[in-house]
């Protein structure tokens, strides 16, 4: 609001300073040149300015529509993430379908067996492409990130502070345990038998 003013005293000194010098055209030339200058840059930049808030709206639309995406994806890899698993589980559950079927066909023959044995086998197998392994107990020192003691016993087979016995196997998922082994571990040979 004050520029204005000033400009317009500017532009009138001007004017009569070319008046008394006898110069008019040329100067009233150069202040109409400024003043139309102005006008232009001052709409360009505003233009160049609703472009730029443009873009920035735009970039900020795609940035979020890019986290939106991005955040859809990772909800549906951890939701589906047990997809091949269950592909291969679905599997060994066929064929102990199978097993059931065959003995109720013939009771009396080792179908059960065979095709239990088998859903057993291909169970293991699945778990292990998984990086699901069987922690390996019987004989190894005890360890209590492995095992789960659930009481002490003597053994003449086994060392004391070793695992004489595996109850219920423990299972390890990549380096992490998933499941400790529930053991019994050894003291060692029994005094008294000595």
């Amino acid at each position: 609001m004050s520029t204005e003013p000033e400009n317009q005293n500017e532009t009138e000194s001007l004017s009569s300073e070319s008046e008394q010098s006898g110069t008019n055209e040329p100067l009233d030339f150069a202040a109409e040149s400024s003043q139309s200058g102005g006008e232009t840059s001052v709409e360009n930049l505003q233009a160049q300015l609703a472009d730029a808030e443009k873009r920035v709206l735009l970039a900020h639309a795609d940035l979020e529509n890019f986290r939106r995406r991005n955040r859809r994806e990772m909800q549906d890899q951890m939701r589906y993430a047990s997809l091949t698993l269950m592909t291969e589980i679905l599997e060994s559950v066929d064929n102990l379908q199978r097993a059931i079927e065959a003995y109720k066909a013939e009771p009396n023959g080792d179908g059960l067996v065979e095709g239990v044995n088998l859903v057993s086998q291909q169970i293991a197998a699945c778990l292990e492409n998984h990086g699901c392994k069987k922690i390996n107990a019987v004989g190894q020192p005890f360890d209590p990130n492995l095992h789960q003691a659930i009481q002490m016993q003597p053994s003449t087979e086994h060392a004391a502070n070793h695992v004489a016995a595996d109850l219920r196997s423990g299972f390890q998922l990549h380096e992490r345990v998933i499941r400790p082994s529930q053991v019994f571990v050894s003291t060692g040979p029994d005094s008294s038998e000595n």
